[in-house]
């Protein structure tokens, strides 16, 4: 399974109403270290069962990134049953992410 966007009009159906976890990457066009993650999250989609792993580009989307106070980006937040669960700011290695991710779950 791939990385899939997601809007602020789809946030609820794709994330809040999932009935499985769903980890959010926000992200930006123009920040490098969100562009590092990128593959990593691609990767980990297909080696992490489970869970689902979408993007929200917050430049399109400035809704749920207020709502769950995003101030920096890369921001991943694991959202399970509706709820954010875990919450991790800024790029890192994969099995840094991937230990992160797991755990959580």
């Amino acid at each position: 399974m791939a990385t899939s966007p997601v809007t602020d009009q789809s946030f609820n159906v794709d994330v809040i109403s999932s009935s499985t976890p769903v980890l959010v990457d926000f992200w930006a066009e123009w920040c490098g270290p969100c562009r590092t993650i990128g593959p990593i999250l691609e990767e980990l989609s297909t080696e992490v069962p489970g869970v689902q792993i979408v993007k929200i580009n917050i430049d399109e989307n400035p809704d749920a990134p207020s709502r769950y106070n995003v101030r920096g980006i890369p921001t991943m937040i694991l959202f399970k049953d509706g709820a954010p669960v875990a919450t991790k700011v800024g790029a890192a290695p994969k099995s840094q992410i991937k230990s992160w991710l797991e755990g959580a779950l």
